[in-house]
């Protein structure tokens, strides 16, 4: 399996450059089409409201939007010109809640490439939400790329976080074409359990010999620890060991339960400094 059509959710945000720069970079690298998307999202008017507006008012923020997504395709295809790569390349933009029509339209792609949210606030094009909902409804896999920092390349070094559940196992599969590629992978088990359901006698071991059989050597680890958080032990081994780049499962428990509880998915995607693949 290999990534022939990525998608980058573009913004006009201080880290949108930079980002494309890496999507534009694993298209090359995979030969994959690259497709850029911004949603231009209309202000929250109740109904009742924009009836009573003027012609003028309305047009003026049909207006703002499309100079809007004017601005984000310029960026888009400036940075794509930029890299030097040969790619085959598309445009979109769309109106309306960003997650919901970058989650319609990532269901047409192999991975989506994504922002982290930044804590100065949302851009135009971007939404505070829209990491998670679009992990949890988007159907693909998402790499989020930090808002802080630049990342020319990702994949070399990956820590995979593994704990024996459905949506571990979903993307670690969907990170295969990332592994395949990477010159080391590590398998990491935080707080591993026993028994039914568990990690089975060595913690890890199972799925780095499965990876065995695609081609991929990948080294086994697993930490304890009652003194730090599983995502927060997750980061520090991350930065220990030098990763570019987590590959993790998404909301292991309902959204619901991940929301009023403040899971690890979330805390993980607030505290990143490497590109985390994710998939539910």
């Amino acid at each position: 399996m290999l990534f022939k059509d990525l998608l980058i959710v573009t913004d006009l945000g201080r880290s949108a450059g930079p980002r494309i720069d890496l999507a534009a970079r694993l298209a090359n690298d995979f030969e994959a089409h690259l497709t850029g998307l911004f949603v231009s999202s209309p202000p929250a008017i109740p109904l009742s409201v924009i009836a009573q507006l003027p012609v003028e008012v309305i047009e003026l923020q049909s207006r703002a939007g499309h100079e809007a997504a004017e601005r984000a395709r310029a960026l888009f295809e400036e940075r794509v010109a930029a890299s030097g790569f040969a790619l085959t390349t598309e445009w979109r933009d769309a109106t309306g809640d960003v997650a919901e029509m970058a989650s319609l339209h990532t269901r047409y792609a192999d991975l989506v490439v994504i922002g982290q949210n930044d804590p100065d606030g949302a851009a135009l094009g971007a939404a505070p939400d829209l990491p998670e909902r679009l992990i949890l409804g988007a159907g693909r896999p998402a790499l989020v790329v930090p808002y802080a920092g630049r990342f020319e390349r990702v994949g070399q070094h990956v820590l995979v976080a593994w704990n024996a559940t459905r949506e571990a196992t979903r993307a670690v599969n969907d990170a295969l074409p990332l592994l395949e590629r990477a010159a080391g992978v590590t398998v990491l088990s935080v707080n591993p359990r026993s028994g039914p359901g568990g990690h089975g006698a060595v913690p890890g071991a199972d799925i780095a010999l499965h990876l065995a059989r695609h081609g991929i050597r990948a080294a086994v680890a697993s930490v304890t620890t009652d003194e730090l958080g599983v995502d927060d032990m997750l980061l520090s081994q991350a930065a220990d060991r030098g990763a570019d780049l987590i590959v993790m499962g998404a909301y292991g428990h309902s959204r619901f339960g991940e929301l009023v509880l403040g899971g690890a998915t979330r805390h993980i995607l607030r505290q990143i400094t490497v590109p985390v693949f994710m998939s539910h």
